[in-house]
């Protein structure tokens, strides 16, 4: 009976072990990706850890500041973590952040974690001409110049009762 403990701590601390490998290998190495022009960059707008671990913070934040206050010039705007992150297919077409192993996809998916903000923001930079001088193109919304957000009844219920829970 005492033969059969040890084992079973033994076996407890080798798959422990395991586990405790495999999470320290799912975010080694870059937090870019390669081909983006965040890759060729020094530091983002904070330190890695800081924007791994509070970039959702920051986002809700500046939401809360340009939804309900109106202001567009914000620091850790969604559009700015697109337009450096998004990297390039081989024909030289921005790849969706949310494409499978890229940029937020990645974390995300690791992490478990839903993403509801490209159901209405750009997955992809925006290329800037002279007639992208909307408000909605700004804010990396997926419109036209004059076009309003197209969101379902439920879409927008859903968002609304986020944005006051918040």
């Amino acid at each position: 009976m005492r033969s059969s403990t040890g084992i079973k701590r033994f076996a407890g601390l080798l798959v422990g072990g395991l586990f405790a490998a495999l999470a320290m290998t799912a975010h080694s190495g870059s937090a870019v990706t390669q081909g983006s022009k965040a890759a060729s960059m020094d530091a983002c707008v904070a330190l890695t850890a800081d924007m791994r671990r509070n970039h959702m913070d920051y986002l809700q934040h500046d939401r809360h500041a340009s939804v309900r206050k109106g202001i567009r010039d914000i620091k850790n705007s969604l559009s700015g973590c697109v337009d450096c992150h998004a990297s390039k297919d081989d024909q030289g077409n921005y790849k969706p952040v949310t494409a499978e192993g890229e940029f937020c996809e990645a974390c995300h998916n690791y992490t478990a974690v839903n993403v509801a903000c490209f159901q209405c923001h750009r997955k992809t930079p925006q290329e800037m001409t002279s007639s992208v001088t909307t408000g909605g193109n700004k804010l990396g919304l997926m419109l036209d110049d004059g076009e309003a957000p197209a969101l379902s009844a439920e879409e927008f219920e859903q968002l609304h009762a986020k944005i006051l829970e918040d």
